[in-house]
């Protein structure tokens, strides 16, 4: 069984990045699993070119230096030929109407036309789908924004089999064992989010640990000094506890009991996260440090995706009488 899981270099990795999803796939992921850079998805709003090929390298060696075995990653942009292929056959399989209700397109285009979206949001669900398809995934785990995603995949991969003959697996989306949900250390009521334009709230898998201990201080929590875990009521406060929690591996309930004070519990999360990452961010320095060794395994990681996906590829060309 083949699961397909993808992180997207809109930023540099986060706290929220390692704790809920790239930690879990070192230390949970199966030998069949497979693990990219999406950096293709990363273009469907305003980016650096530059910028975006710097931070896929950087989390590539993140996902590696994370325990992630080097033969199971691969970056996205690198298959872009047969992705590319792939995905015109799928646009040419799917209806307008499809991608233009999917959740995501509808609230990053706006609706009242002031907003330039790109065609490539529109059709970004498409090439999702040829990334599931063209390795073969039986599942794919997401989160709730992702399922729908899931579904047209599926959908697409259905008609396609119908119509011209059967190629592809069927994929099924996954719910993750839950996970380290981290909030925004300045905002606790959204998601740290790698692309913020304001970054006091986020911590960087590679910022020195003097920064972590800084942003950790100034973390929002609130003025009732209960040291108690009550998301609806002290979300800010929570969110340290769930991060310290994620670290020790406890639950939010049971480190909460172990402080006097705000300040002396953001200590202890700031020590603990600095611990968490820094095997973390030293491996991912060192790979850096060597870009012939890191690209070497970039390139056999684009070695071993294409020939994964090459005789998916040339069956459903042939039979969309193109091949």
């Amino acid at each position: 069984m083949t699961r397909l899981s993808g992180i997207t270099p809109s930023g540099h990795a986060h706290v929220g990045n390692y704790l809920g999803a790239i930690r879990r796939w070192a230390r949970e992921g199966a030998q069949g699993d497979l693990y990219f850079v999406s950096d293709l998805h990363a273009m469907t709003t305003a980016y650096h070119p530059q910028r975006l090929r710097a931070r896929a390298r950087e989390l590539l060696a993140t996902l590696i230096a994370s325990g992630i075995e080097p033969n199971q990653v691969f970056v996205q942009s690198d298959l872009i030929r047969e992705i590319g292929a792939l995905t015109w056959l799928l646009e040419c399989t799917c209806a307008y109407g499809e991608a233009a209700r999917m959740t995501q397109f509808k609230e990053k285009s706006g609706t009242d036309g002031k907003i330039a979206a790109r065609v490539g949001l529109l059709t970004y669900p498409v090439l999702m789908a040829a990334d599931i398809l063209l390795q073969g995934a039986d599942e794919v785990p997401v989160g709730d924004d992702q399922e729908q995603h899931v579904e047209l995949a599926r959908a697409l991969a259905r008609r396609f089999n119908s119509t011209h003959g059967e190629v592809f697996t069927v994929p099924r989306a996954v719910t993750p064992r839950a996970a380290a949900r981290v909030r925004d250390l300045a905002d606790p009521t959204r998601k740290m989010d790698k692309s913020a334009t304001d970054a006091a709230g986020v911590i960087f898998v590679l910022d020195e640990p003097d920064m972590v201990r800084r942003k950790i201080k100034r973390a929002v929590t609130d003025g009732l000094e209960r040291l108690e875990y009550r998301p609806d009521d002290q979300p800010g406060l929570a969110n340290l506890l769930e991060i310290l929690a994620a670290c020790l591996g406890k639950s939010p309930r049971e480190v909460a009991d172990g402080y006097p004070s705000y300040d002396s519990l953001k200590d202890a999360v700031a020590e603990a996260l600095i611990e968490e990452l820094r095997p973390i961010r030293t491996g991912t320095l060192s790979l850096l440090a060597d870009i012939d060794h890191l690209d070497k395994i970039r390139a056999e990681g684009a070695i071993r995706a294409r020939e994964r996906g090459q005789h998916r590829l040339e069956s459903a060309l042939r039979l969309a009488g193109v091949g």
